[in-house]
């Protein structure tokens, strides 16, 4: 397996595992009150915002020639620490 391939694969499951914790907030929004589940709706909505947008980079990252993929790694990890830093955050304020 190449380096592009085991990166893509490491970025997928922890995709996997925020969307999970993602998940779990819209879940107990469910169960509180007006207020509260509107704030966690929001806060919901955002991170799913954050993942979709962390998601197109990851396909474009994958999309790219394996000379150019080094070059692209860069804007992708920001957009990966934005979106683990959301869910960690949210998951403390929340869960």
């Amino acid at each position: 397996m190449d380096d592009k391939s085991a990166y893509r694969q490491k970025l997928e499951a922890r995709l996997d595992q925020w969307r999970a914790d993602i998940d779990k907030l819209e879940a107990k929004a469910a169960e509180l009150g007006a207020d509260a589940r509107i704030q966690y709706q929001n806060q919901v909505e955002e991170l799913r915002q954050k993942q979709d947008q962390t998601r197109e980079k990851l396909e474009e990252l994958d999309k790219a020639s394996d000379e150019s993929w080094e070059d692209l790694k860069g804007g992708f990890e920001k957009a990966w620490d934005d979106l683990g830093t959301a869910v960690k955050n949210a998951t403390e304020r929340f869960g």
